[in-house]
């Protein structure tokens, strides 16, 4: 059984938030959810959050199902629309740069061994 859950227009830099994935990629549930809350980074609320909608989303499709098999099969994190702020940085030789704001879109695609298929 496979279930998704996606964040999207999720503030903060994509770059940044692939860091946290690569730790949480290819791990069982619970030791993800475990890796997130004792990790010190920025990214790894909403990262947690999407991936808590992604076993919620799991249940729903089959409550009988055991969350405890499932692993974190695709953990995806693209860039988002980026929106210039109207302050500026003060950059070399007198001149000023924009500030850039990123956002960035998490998919977890989460999969566990499907029970019906092992009675069959």
């Amino acid at each position: 059984m496979e279930a998704i859950a996606k964040g999207k227009y999720i503030k903060g830099s994509p770059q940044k938030a692939r860091l946290v994935m690569d730790l949480i990629r290819g791990k069982n549930v619970a030791e993800a959810l475990a890796i997130l809350r004792f990790t010190k980074k920025r990214a790894t609320k909403s990262i947690e959050k999407v991936l808590l909608s992604a076993v919620a989303n799991a249940r729903e499709k089959n409550p009988a199902a055991d969350v405890d098999q499932f692993t974190v099969a695709n953990a995806v994190v693209n860039t988002g629309p980026t929106k210039w702020r109207r302050r500026v940085r003060p950059a070399p030789m007198g001149r000023a740069y924009r500030q850039l704001r990123r956002y960035k879109h998490i998919f977890i695609t989460i999969k566990g061994s499907d029970t019906s298929e092992a009675v069959k």
